[in-house]
């Protein structure tokens, strides 16, 4: 049998030049798959910008305290020493309560934190109808 084969032409000729015709089938799919990574990391970090905005703007609290230590002074007060931290131009209020050694709240009042200063040291003193044996931070707001 005898192959017949047109003059001039040959298995390495009937191939294409590369890079002639456009890219291949596998450079597009790596294309498609770095554009698809780069948009998904993208797409995650505009959605952490977006949750981190949506927090800080609903949740964001300008003022926080914390109560370091407290001593029943008698049985009609409490001293609290508290720690507040604020931006030095927030204006506000912490909110603290004792209870009494059944559970029941004995007192409960609002100190005020108006000083322009980012962190402030206070000793406050809680009044209470009976002996107080707690004292809790209820929480701080911003006016």
């Amino acid at each position: 049998m005898s192959a017949v084969r047109e003059a001039g032409t040959s298995d390495s000729a009937a191939r294409r030049p590369e890079g002639r015709y456009g890219r291949s089938a596998s450079a597009d799919e790596r294309a498609d798959r770095k554009l698809r990574i780069i948009g998904a990391v993208l797409g995650a970090a505009l959605l952490a910008f977006i949750g981190w905005a949506g927090y800080d703007y609903i949740a964001g609290t300008k003022i926080s305290g914390e109560v370091i230590k407290f001593d029943a002074v008698s049985d009609r007060a409490v001293e609290v020493h508290l720690e507040v931290r604020k931006d030095e131009d927030a204006k506000g209020y912490c909110t603290l309560r004792s209870q009494s050694a059944d559970g029941a709240e004995v007192g409960r009042a609002d100190f005020r934190f108006d000083q322009r200063s980012g962190r402030i040291d206070k000793v406050v003193t809680l009044r209470t109808t009976a002996r107080g044996t707690t004292a809790e931070l209820v929480g701080c707001h911003s006016d």
